[in-house]
């Protein structure tokens, strides 16, 4: 039986907090609500804001011009070939760095753990990091995308900390009785028990080289390599370059001009909408692994 009941205050900051949170939640969705909606309404709507919670003036035309365009399938390919190079590498080198730096009889472990953090802190700069590629010859090769950035301080010391704080050194002590090496304490206890930090590790990794395309921009030079993010760059800079042409040569044309315009407008929300998607569609997934890893591994006990 309760014996506490709830008092008219705790009623009204019970509502309260409901409203913020409705408000946040508001916040948080609409941005990407209105980017749909932006991408299938006539942008002459758009740009005067009459678009708010439904489209006007429905039109496929800027999503008809992306997909149009051959590259964007090929876009595609690279970046999820990049996308999960890049989770798998990062959580191979995180996940092998982390564990022993975890093991707190570890010889030199604070020394190693210093070693990790520089990196984070200082780096060598973009000519120095182009040289080196260079030299190793690894100019307009695809694996430089999922070898840069792969080993990471942060992830590291998550991981280290999910170790540390959440499995128990009873496990480790009971294995070791049992006669288990510390290979097999690590593939047979610690991984399956680290479910939680490495689909944090693997969201993490993913969604940054799927919005990466710098390294890409720099280090590849062929375009039939280019990740979904360069592709979608290019046409966007092709549509704009294409309404600045139009602006330049065909002036009495406005009635051409404003149609480029519009279109090369709707192709700037369409390509939001296009890189988007497919992270949208897979977070639900991951998220309730992606919650506890943070939790179990940010709390002692």
């Amino acid at each position: 039986m309760n014996r506490f009941r709830n008092t008219r205050s705790d009623y009204v900051f019970d509502g309260l907090v409901a409203l913020l949170l409705i408000a946040i939640a508001i916040a948080v969705a609409y941005p990407l609500y209105f980017m749909i909606i932006a991408s299938v309404s006539d942008p002459v709507y758009t740009n005067s804001g009459q678009v708010l919670l439904y489209p006007k003036g429905f039109s496929l035309a800027g999503y008809q011009r992306v997909f149009r365009d051959s590259r964007l399938l090929t876009g595609y390919r690279n970046t999820i070939l990049y996308s999960f190079g890049f989770m798998a590498l990062s959580l191979c080198l995180n996940v092998l760095a982390a564990y022993p730096l975890s093991n707190r009889s570890l010889v030199g472990r604070r020394l190693f753990s210093a070693l990790f953090l520089i990196p984070m802190y200082f780096g060598g700069g973009l000519i120095p990091t182009y040289i080196v590629v260079r030299n190793i010859g690894m100019i307009n090769k695809p694996a430089i995308i999922c070898i840069l950035g792969a080993m990471s301080a942060f992830y590291i010391i998550i991981t280290r900390t999910f170790f540390e704080n959440s499995i128990p050194p009873e496990l480790h002590e009971s294995a070791a009785i049992d006669g288990a090496n510390q290979i097999q304490v690590f593939f047979r206890i610690v991984l399956p028990l680290a479910k939680p930090i490495l689909a944090v590790l693997a969201l993490y990794a993913f969604v940054q080289q799927w919005n990466a395309y710098f390294n890409a921009m720099m280090y590849l030079n062929d375009s039939k390599y280019y990740p979904l993010q360069l592709v979608l760059r290019e046409i966007l800079i092709m549509a704009q370059s294409v309404r600045d042409s139009q602006t330049e040569v065909s002036i009495e044309s406005l009635n051409e001009l404003a149609q480029q315009q519009k279109l090369a407008d709707m192709i700037k929300y369409g390509v939001i909408v296009v890189s988007s998607a497919p992270l949208l569609a897979i977070f639900p997934f991951f998220q309730k692994y992606f919650a506890q890893g943070i939790m179990v591994g940010a709390v002692k006990g």
